[in-house]
């Protein structure tokens, strides 16, 4: 598959080609960009069982290649990514659980200093009514615990808490809210944490897929301060 697209850049038009070759269990993705950089992605499919290996590079940037491993199970996943070069940031994901109750971790580890970048843990517990989660995040710095009960068997709408916690600067954030699905296209949300910060939105699906958004937040310990408003519209094919 050959697909190319026109971009209009300082008054000149220009084209981005993309490529796409398959041999077997292998995918070829070869793009030229306008700039005359060359970005590959070869996917490796099944070479073991539910495993899937992405190393994916760009000319000239040779620093920016990377290999991928990806491993499935119907209650679990594993992700490896690794940067190629000679000491690369590992970054490691993992999921175990079922509908019912998930655990999840992740961690990323720089070669070159010896350090953790990153780890972060959680849980969530999903019901037909209801779904809690526990987020422990910043390295162990930060602790988030949130909680949505669905109020109407329709889930129409619905309650949420969340509280926050960062253990560095002994923070707390409490926050309330809530969600209304006016009808199947439309749905506001409202919350309200104990730092005065008041937000709102409406969001609605124009066409398929293709949603509006209009949001607005105002400090209610500073009404003199001018309230933020924003609009987005989010299209998809």
């Amino acid at each position: 598959a050959l697909t190319s697209t026109a971009l209009k850049k300082g008054g000149l038009h220009a084209a981005d080609v993309a490529t796409q070759y398959k041999y077997k269990n292998t995918l070829f993705d070869v793009k030229i960009d306008t700039e005359s950089n060359i970005s590959t992605t070869i996917t490796f499919t099944e070479v073991l069982p539910s495993t899937k290996a992405i190393a994916s590079f760009k000319v000239p940037d040779y620093n920016s290649g990377k290999l991928e491993v990806q491993y499935f199970h119907d209650h679990a996943t594993l992700t490896a990514v690794a940067a190629l070069k000679q000491n690369p940031l590992i970054d490691v994901t993992a999921t175990l659980g079922t509908p019912t109750i998930a655990f999840g971790a992740e961690a990323g580890y720089d070669t070159a200093s010896k350090t953790f970048t990153k780890y972060n843990a959680g849980i969530s517990v999903t019901k037909p009514d209801a779904c809690a989660s526990i987020i422990l995040g910043d390295k162990g710095d930060s602790i988030k615990a949130s909680y949505l009960h669905h109020v109407d068997e329709a889930k129409r709408s619905a309650a949420v808490g969340e509280v926050y916690r960062k253990f560095s600067t002994n923070e707390n954030t409490v926050t309330v809210g809530g969600l209304y699905a006016v009808d199947h296209l439309t749905t506001v949300k409202a919350k309200l944490n104990n730092h005065g910060k008041l937000g709102a939105l409406i969001q609605h699906e124009v066409v398929p897929k293709s949603l509006v958004t209009v949001s607005g937040e105002i400090d209610t310990k500073a009404l003199d301060k001018y309230p933020r408003f924003g609009l987005s519209l989010a299209l998809k094919p």
